[in-house]
């Protein structure tokens, strides 16, 4: 989808009237819903003038271009794409161009990738080579049509104000055919470099409309190459009924392609009990088959840790895990199969204030969802709705498909792979929190399992770092009963979390490492990450050999029964008590310390402030 599009010649005569920076304006405040900053309205007044006319200039007029085009299944944007005819071939052949302002740049600590520029501080950048190779990876990759031709796609960084000299260190990252750099003083070299790839005398019209109307999808290549990537990683053991979900997800895959048919298949089962082991073999296994198949969840910090750890440093796999709102606008059964970890997250809507205007509706995210592949594939754990809004619960996914006359197949694990393998402790918590019946009981122990109650959180620290010196992995967490703080401008954390003469800081908000602490989305895997105090935003999805975790003043037990305490809560979402009832805050307090208290391989520790919730907990676990 481009946000404006014209012939070059087109546009070069707006240019000539002044009005090029007006009209993407407009397009994008009433089309995108967004408002554009100060820089990508500079941008487009002093950069979108000088490509066309140099298109005009190069005799190539009538090739087509499209500004601002989304990447498809991607909120980034390409700043233009020219269509048109290969001039030898006749062949489609598209060209990505990458429009830069700088008149100097530098690399940023000597890292050829990495770059500063001049007038914009010390804060690094991608390489623009590296940046336009990405995007022709991606669109090939993710377009069909274009059968993963590397000729069919070229890419260009046009800094046109630049000279050589002042750009000269950029000059140590080679260029590819997928990737070249012109600058200003260069830009007879870039006006032959187009006229090798686009015709002059061939309206690039036709090529421009295949490419919009190319539907979305993995291409063969993009899942070869997946395939090897995860293929390469230590193997999945799937067990009883690990295995019979995978196996019943591969039989409606090859079931709906032989038929022409559609089955939901619903995967239901508590923490540890292999729903993410399932996700990622099924998408190993079905890229190895070349099915046309992507994972999504509505988790960021756990998607881009999949991207981390699954896609192993590989762009073109990581380009695999997408997020539930990623399908607002996807074709219908585009795919063969949609894996959707943590469907319990699972939105109302996708739509936000980010969202195009156009894309705005009262259509459900999981009609979305279901519409996208022959094989929508959720995994989730009810117990796991821990925010106002989500709706991934099985009623909700089963009366969709039943609305749509859709098969539903459904799996329940009953296995425990987390908390040791302890079904006994997920009892317990189950108990404890009241999300089971018959009240909290005593903690029996178990030898693959411990738990512990600490009297303060100094003492829950000290337990916790010992833990960590030898070698294991730790963290704590709480609820969400302090506020929550940007850092100083020195970089620096406010502890935020504070209970007695102990303070610690929360986990960044940002997508940035800042003072030594890693990013919200690298928190629980991140080593630095123990250094502050996680929340279920950052905790869920995860798990970690020892388990840290604060029971806030927002639960805490009185006389014979749990007290929610809504003011003591300062989650955001938890504010607005007409969209929230009581009752429903309670539900979704007690599934929020549920994940908490079970993202622990070999042990808990556990600590509240509240002197009656400790003599309880003590009073069970002794």
């Amino acid at each position: 989808m481009a946000l404006i599009r014209r012939s070059a010649a087109s546009l070069a005569a707006l240019a000539d009237r002044s009005s090029v920076a007006e009209l993407m304006f407009e397009q994008t405040l009433y089309g995108l819903g967004a408002r554009p900053s100060p820089g990508e309205a500079r941008s487009w007044e002093r950069s979108i003038p000088v490509l066309a006319h140099d298109l005009v200039q190069a005799g190539l007029g009538d090739v087509e271009v499209l500004l601002e085009h989304r990447l498809p299944l991607s909120s980034r944007r390409i700043d233009a794409i020219l269509a048109g005819c290969h001039p030898v071939t006749g062949a489609p052949s598209y060209v990505i161009v990458e429009l830069k302002q700088w008149s100097d740049a530098d690399l940023y600590e000597d890292d050829p990738a990495l770059v500063t520029v001049g007038g914009y501080g010390h804060r690094p950048r991608l390489h623009p080579l590296e940046q336009v190779r990405g995007y022709c990876e991606y669109l090939i990759d993710f377009l069909p049509a274009l059968n993963g031709e590397t000729d069919t796609i070229s890419g260009v960084a046009y800094l046109h104000n630049a000279t050589e000299h002042g750009v000269a260190p950029l000059r140590r990252l080679a260029e590819s055919s997928q990737a070249r750099l012109f600058t200003g003083e260069r830009r007879a070299e870039f006006l032959d470099f187009l006229r090798s790839r686009l015709a002059g005398d061939v309206s690039g019209a036709p090529y421009a409309d295949a490419l919009l109307s190319s539907r979305a999808a993995p291409s063969r290549q993009l899942l070869a190459v997946a395939a090897a990537e995860i293929s390469d990683r230590e193997q999945f053991i799937l067990l009883d009924q690990q295995r019979l979900a995978f196996n019943l997800v591969l039989h409606a895959t090859e079931a709906a392609r032989a038929g022409d048919s559609k089955t939901v298949v619903i995967v239901t089962g508590g923490p540890g009990s292999g729903k993410s082991v399932i996700a990622l073999s099924l998408l190993g296994e079905l890229a190895r088959r070349g099915r046309t198949v992507l994972h999504a969840t509505g988790s960021r910090s756990f998607t881009q840790t999949l991207r981390k750890v699954a896609g192993k440093g590989s762009r073109r796999t990581q380009s695999l895990f997408k997020y539930f709102n990623s399908f607002i606008d996807a074709e219908r059964n585009g795919l063969e199969v949609l894996i959707l970890d943590e469907a319990h997250r699972i939105r109302e809507t996708s739509a936000n204030r980010f969202t195009a205007a156009k894309l705005r509706t009262d259509r459900r995210q999981i009609d979305e969802l279901i519409a996208a592949a022959r094989v929508p594939v959720f995994l989730l754990d009810e117990h796991q709705v821990v925010r106002p809004g989500e709706m991934g619960t099985v009623d909700d996914i089963e009366a969709h498909a039943k609305k749509e006359h859709l098969s539903v197949v459904k799996v329940a694990l009953d296995a425990q792979f987390r908390c040791g393998g302890s079904e006994e402790y997920l009892r317990w918590v189950l108990r404890l929190l009241g999300l089971a019946p018959g009240g909290p009981i005593a903690w029996a122990g178990d030898p693959s399992f411990s738990v512990r109650v600490a009297d303060t959180p100094q003492e829950m620290e000290h337990l916790l770092r010992a833990k960590l010196e030898a070698g294991f992995g730790a963290r704590i967490a709480a609820g969400f009963c302090w506020p929550w703080s940007d850092p100083r401008p020195d970089g620096s954390l406010e502890s935020d979390v504070i209970i007695g003469n102990w303070s610690r800081p929360w986990n960044l908000k940002g997508e940035r490492a800042v003072g030594g602490a890693p990013p919200a989305t690298l928190w629980a895997t991140d080593p630095a990450g123990f250094s502050q105090v996680g929340c279920v935003y950052t905790a869920q999805g995860f798990e970690y050999d020892w388990n840290g975790v604060i029971i806030g003043p927002d639960l805490v037990w009185r006389g014979n029964d749990w007290a929610v305490v809504r003011s003591a809560n300062k989650d955001p979402d938890f504010r607005n008590r007409t969209k929230i009832a009581d009752h429903e805050f309670a539900r979704l307090i007690r599934n929020v310390y549920k994940v908490l208290l079970t993202r622990g391989m070999i042990g808990t520790v556990i600590y509240s402030p509240g002197l009656q919730t400790r003599e309880l907990l003590r009073s069970l676990v002794g």
